[in-house]
C-alpha cells in the first residue's frame, strides 16, 4: 500500500492581516525608537513596543481612516502603552550607558561628545510634553499631520509645539556649550 503525502494547507492571510504585517514591517522601528526616546531604558522600551503592536492587532477593527492614517494611530497606542509603562514606574529612568562611540580621530570625538552632553543637557531642561515632541519628530520621524494624530490636536496647533520646542531646544543647546 502507498500513501501520499501531501503538505498541510496554509491559509491565506486576510487583508486585514497583510495590512497589519505591512504596517508593523514599516514602523516598527520608528515605534522603537519613538518608544525608547520616552523611557530612556532599551529593554523596557523592547517589552512596550511589542505591546503596542500587540494591542494594535487585537485593536485593528477600530481603526477609522476618516481619523488620520494608521501609522499615526498605532503611534497614539505605542504612546498610551509607554505612559502606562511610565506610571507604572512612577518614575523616569536615567540613561546610563554612554552609547558605543565609534573609530573617529581624537578631535571628532570630542566634539561629537561635547554636541551629545550639550543635547542631553537641553534635553534634560525640556519638560516631559516637549521632550514627547521630540521623540515623536525625531526619533519616530513623523510628519506634522501625524504628530497632530497621535496629540489629538489641529495640525496648525502641533506645527506649533513642534516649532516652540525645537526653539527652545536650540536655545539651550546654545547655553550649554
Amino acid at each position: 500500500m502507498q500513501s501520499v503525502m501531501t503538505a498541510p494547507a496554509t491559509a491565506i492571510p486576510s487583508d486585514t492581516e497583510a495590512a497589519f504585517e505591512a504596517l508593523y514591517r514599516s514602523s516598527r522601528d520608528d515605534v522603537f525608537a519613538y518608544v525608547v526616546g520616552l523611557l530612556r531604558d532599551r529593554s523596557a522600551a523592547e517589552d512596550v513596543t511589542a505591546t503596542a503592536f500587540e494591542r494594535a492587532y487585537r485593536r485593528a477593527s477600530s481603526f477609522d481612516p476618516r481619523r488620520g492614517t494608521r501609522r499615526s494611530w498605532l503611534f497614539g497606542i505605542a504612546r498610551n502603552a509607554a505612559l502606562d509603562e511610565l506610571r507604572r514606574r512612577k518614575r523616569t529612568t536615567v540613561l546610563t550607558d554612554e552609547p558605543v562611540a565609534d573609530e573617529r580621530s581624537a578631535d571628532e570625538s570630542a566634539e561629537v561628545a561635547i554636541r551629545r552632553a550639550s543635547l542631553r543637557a537641553a534635553m534634560a531642561k525640556l519638560s516631559a510634553r516637549e521632550r514627547e515632541l521630540v521623540a515623536l519628530k525625531f526619533f519616530a520621524g513623523l510628519s506634522t499631520a501625524e504628530i497632530a494624530n497621535v496629540l489629538a490636536v489641529g495640525e496648525r496647533a502641533a506645527a506649533m509645539r513642534v516649532h516652540r520646542t525645537i526653539e527652545k531646544l536650540r536655545r539651550a543647546c546654545d547655553e550649554a556649550r
